[in-house]
């Protein structure tokens, strides 16, 4: 009789504990899928934790995966999201103008995209919204930057870019707008002499300035696109014995970035809120699931921070 009881209390369990786990399943509302730039970069990395975050309140599981900065690779974790029939996809496009095609399989299943970060503007795709930094507008912040930095002496500078990535495409324009119009009444002029790629990372940034300044000796500054980017031009400047000669001005406000602009390696960063980039774009979707129509793009502004705010910055050592 002991043993029956055992049993048909153990049964019991198995059953309530069946039960349980079918209602912590049911309680999921789907997946969202993430693929980033790459989450080797902590600003990619803050945005995916957001997003995970957001979700969760939600009541929405997520897979973030990271894209490593490769196209090919991305498109296969699309398809891959396509199979698995996702709620929706959130990219930071790689390559804004070679991502389409994947993206227009997304559209066909009828899965919704979003865009974080990296926008893609392309012809032919269905974008449910962009959320992004307003980067033509960070741009437009680094440039003045620049100036307040020069002191009204003018001289040749050189841009740390990322050609294939649509948000550094916006920083640069920005940044050329807002100097070609005070150049158009400056006694001395800022002239952009040099262009290189710095593909947003610390090495090819470094390498990058080396090459700038082997071109051009009188550099008085460099505009990189990313802290990583502007962290490699500082190492390189260093190494040049001209840190008192190139002024820098970065863009993120990463932590590293942050302390470089606290210790003056860097002078400033417009810096972005990655933060609350992933919490956007998850309320997006969820304005998106209820019917609400969204605008084509939500963009975050970008604060400008310097040496000052470093300092008072109790988050830095």
């Amino acid at each position: 009789m002991m043993k029956l009881r055992h049993i048909l209390l153990a049964s019991t369990l198995l059953l309530a504990a069946c039960g349980k786990t079918s209602d912590q399943h049911a309680e999921s509302k789907g997946t969202i899928a993430v693929s980033l730039l790459s989450l080797q970069n902590p600003f990619f990395k803050v945005i995916g934790d957001s997003i995970i975050a957001e979700a969760k309140k939600n009541g929405y599981d997520t897979l973030v995966v990271s894209a490593d900065g490769d196209v090919a690779r991305q498109s296969n974790q699309i398809k891959d999201f396509i199979v698995k029939d996702v709620a929706a996809i959130v990219l930071s496009p790689t390559d804004s103008k070679a991502i389409v095609t994947v993206i227009q399989e997304a559209n066909a299943a009828a899965i919704p995209v979003f865009t974080v970060d990296v926008p893609c503007n392309e012809p032919g795709v269905k974008i449910a919204t962009q959320v992004a930094t307003d980067n033509f507008g960070g741009g437009k912040m680094a440039a003045e930057a620049m100036i307040e930095a020069l002191q009204g002496q003018g001289g040749k500078i050189g841009v740390l870019d990322m050609k294939q990535v649509e948000s550094c495409i916006l920083r640069v324009k920005g940044f050329k707008e807002v100097l070609a119009a005070h150049n158009a009444t400056a006694a001395r002029k800022i002239e952009i002499v040099s262009e290189l790629d710095c593909h947003g990372a610390n090495d090819k940034g470094y390498k990058a300035t080396e090459d700038m300044l082997q071109a051009q000796p009188d550099l008085v500054g460099i505009f990189a696109i990313n802290d990583p980017g502007a962290l490699g031009a500082r190492g390189a400047i260093e190494k040049a014995g001209r840190t008192d000669k190139v002024i820098i001005i970065g863009f993120d406000g990463q932590p590293e970035g942050k302390q470089a602009i606290k210790e003056g390696k860097i002078y400033a960063d417009p810096i972005q809120f990655p933060d609350k980039m992933g919490a956007e774009v998850v309320r997006a979707f969820m304005r998106y699931s209820k019917g609400e129509e969204l605008p084509p793009q939500m963009l975050i502004p970008t604060s400008l921070y310097r040496k000052a705010d470093g300092v008072a910055d109790a988050s830095l050592k």
